[in-house]
């Protein structure tokens, strides 16, 4: 947000000024002192004070700001809904527009890069860990059920050739959806090799 230049009698009055002109609390407002002011002599060569004060950015903004510059540089007009908990310190973007397929990408690998960016901005400078999750036109939660109805079929096959299936290369998180969806089956056994980006998973017949 952009600074407002506030002119009064006195630092408080013009700090007062500001808190009504910008409708924020104490605790949101950040300014800086240009001209402390004087009274002057019997009210001659007096000054007013001056400040330039402006809202203080909260870890929404910030994370908002980040995306509307990054969506303005792609020429995409894109609406954020963005949710934070502070209790469990959980942040939830949900993204709406047009053509969010660009923003998807394959696999979902541009919104997973698009969130670990988000990540970044939003843990900086901070104590404790922040977890993003960011999603558009329900995405993650059509690829997680796409990968373990893909988990259970190939788990299927394995125990019908008794041959063990590699997978394609994933991410840490689908892997982890792969291990879970099999995790409870009594006959395969999943286990992951290889080196990032092409670490996989393999479903083999439990020894």
């Amino acid at each position: 947000m952009e600074y407002i230049q506030i002119s009064a009698k006195t630092v408080d009055d013009a700090i007062t000024e500001a808190l009504i002109q910008l409708g924020v609390t104490s605790e949101q407002l950040e300014y800086e002192v240009i001209e402390k002011g004087s009274a002057g002599f019997l009210g001659i060569n007096s000054k007013k004070a001056i400040i330039k004060a402006r809202k203080k950015e909260t870890l929404e903004d910030k994370v908002r700001s980040f995306l509307d510059e990054m969506f303005r540089a792609m020429n995409m007009e894109v609406v954020v809904n963005l949710t934070y908990d502070e209790d469990s310190r959980n942040m939830d973007i949900e993204l709406k527009g047009t053509d969010m397929g660009i923003l998807i990408g394959k696999r979902g690998q541009t919104l997973d890069a698009i969130q670990y960016l988000v990540s970044i901005v939003a843990n900086k400078d901070t104590e404790e860990y922040i977890h993003v999750k960011l999603d558009t036109e329900n995405y993650r939660k059509r690829r997680r059920e796409t990968i373990e109805n893909l988990a259970k079929n190939l788990a299927y096959k394995v125990k019908r050739t008794k041959k063990a299936v590699t997978l394609e290369p994933m991410n840490a998180y689908e892997r982890r959806i792969i291990h879970s969806a099999l995790q409870s089956d009594k006959y395969v056994s999943t286990y992951s090799e290889g080196e990032e980006p092409y670490r996989h998973v393999v479903i083999g017949l439990k020894k």
